[in-house]
Protein backbone atom coordinates (compact mmCIF):
# COMPACT_ATOMS: atom_id res chain seq x y z
CA UNK A 1 0.00 0.00 0.00
CA UNK A 2 1.16 3.55 -0.57
CA UNK A 3 2.33 5.47 2.47
CA UNK A 4 2.02 9.21 2.99
CA UNK A 5 4.48 10.35 5.64
CA UNK A 6 3.10 13.36 7.49
CA UNK A 7 6.16 15.32 8.59
CA UNK A 8 4.07 17.17 11.19
CA UNK A 9 3.47 13.85 13.03
CA UNK A 10 7.03 13.87 14.42
CA UNK A 11 10.59 13.62 13.21
CA UNK A 12 10.95 9.88 13.92
CA UNK A 13 8.31 7.49 12.58
CA UNK A 14 7.96 3.76 12.03
CA UNK A 15 6.52 2.02 8.99
CA UNK A 16 5.91 -1.69 8.29
CA UNK A 17 5.73 -2.44 4.58
CA UNK A 18 3.19 -5.12 3.70
CA UNK A 19 3.00 -4.77 -0.09
CA UNK A 20 4.27 -2.69 -2.96
CA UNK A 21 4.63 0.83 -1.63
CA UNK A 22 5.27 4.34 -2.85
CA UNK A 23 6.38 6.72 -0.14
CA UNK A 24 5.37 10.37 -0.35
CA UNK A 25 5.64 13.24 2.12
CA UNK A 26 3.21 15.91 3.26
CA UNK A 27 3.17 18.90 5.62
CA UNK A 28 6.83 19.79 5.18
CA UNK A 29 7.83 23.10 6.81
CA UNK A 30 7.81 26.25 4.67
CA UNK A 31 10.69 27.10 2.38
CA UNK A 32 13.66 28.46 4.33
CA UNK A 33 12.92 26.27 7.35
CA UNK A 34 14.71 22.93 7.64
CA UNK A 35 12.52 19.89 8.03
CA UNK A 36 13.91 16.48 8.91
CA UNK A 37 12.40 13.09 9.44
CA UNK A 38 13.82 9.65 10.14
CA UNK A 39 11.90 6.54 9.13
CA UNK A 40 12.42 3.12 10.70
CA UNK A 41 11.13 0.87 7.93
CA UNK A 42 10.40 -2.80 8.66
CA UNK A 43 10.45 -5.31 5.78
CA UNK A 44 10.80 -2.54 3.16
CA UNK A 45 12.58 -4.82 0.71
CA UNK A 46 9.95 -7.57 0.81
CA UNK A 47 8.09 -5.84 -2.03
CA UNK A 48 8.70 -3.04 -4.52
CA UNK A 49 9.33 0.27 -2.75
CA UNK A 50 9.46 3.57 -4.62
CA UNK A 51 9.79 7.20 -3.61
CA UNK A 52 8.03 10.35 -4.78
CA UNK A 53 9.94 12.32 -7.44
CA UNK A 54 11.01 15.03 -4.95
CA UNK A 55 13.25 12.52 -3.10
CA UNK A 56 16.87 12.69 -4.25
CA UNK A 57 19.40 9.99 -3.33
CA UNK A 58 23.21 10.05 -3.51
CA UNK A 59 24.22 9.03 -7.02
CA UNK A 60 20.51 9.09 -7.92
CA UNK A 61 20.15 5.52 -6.59
CA UNK A 62 17.65 4.63 -3.85
CA UNK A 63 18.99 2.14 -1.29
CA UNK A 64 18.05 -1.53 -1.46
CA UNK A 65 15.89 -2.17 1.58
CA UNK A 66 15.89 -5.30 3.74
CA UNK A 67 13.24 -7.95 3.10
CA UNK A 68 13.15 -9.08 6.71
CA UNK A 69 14.51 -6.51 9.15
CA UNK A 70 14.67 -2.81 9.86
CA UNK A 71 16.24 -0.07 7.76
CA UNK A 72 16.75 3.49 8.98
CA UNK A 73 16.46 6.29 6.42
CA UNK A 74 16.54 10.02 7.05
CA UNK A 75 15.26 12.90 4.94
CA UNK A 76 15.82 16.65 4.93
CA UNK A 77 14.24 19.50 3.00
CA UNK A 78 14.81 23.26 3.13
CA UNK A 79 12.48 24.30 0.31
CA UNK A 80 9.05 23.19 1.51
CA UNK A 81 9.41 19.67 0.09
CA UNK A 82 10.25 20.60 -3.50
CA UNK A 83 13.51 18.69 -3.01
CA UNK A 84 13.86 16.07 -0.28
CA UNK A 85 17.33 14.66 0.27
CA UNK A 86 17.34 11.04 1.42
CA UNK A 87 20.22 9.22 3.07
CA UNK A 88 20.87 5.95 4.82
CA UNK A 89 21.27 5.78 8.58
CA UNK A 90 21.61 1.98 8.52
CA UNK A 91 20.44 -1.05 6.58
CA UNK A 92 19.49 -4.51 7.81
CA UNK A 93 19.08 -4.19 11.55
CA UNK A 94 17.71 -7.63 12.39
Amino acid sequence: SNTVVDVSDGNVQTVRVGGNCEFSFTNEPASGIAGTITLLITDGGSNTTTWEAAVKWPGNVAPALTASGVDILSFITIDGGTTIYGFVGGINFS
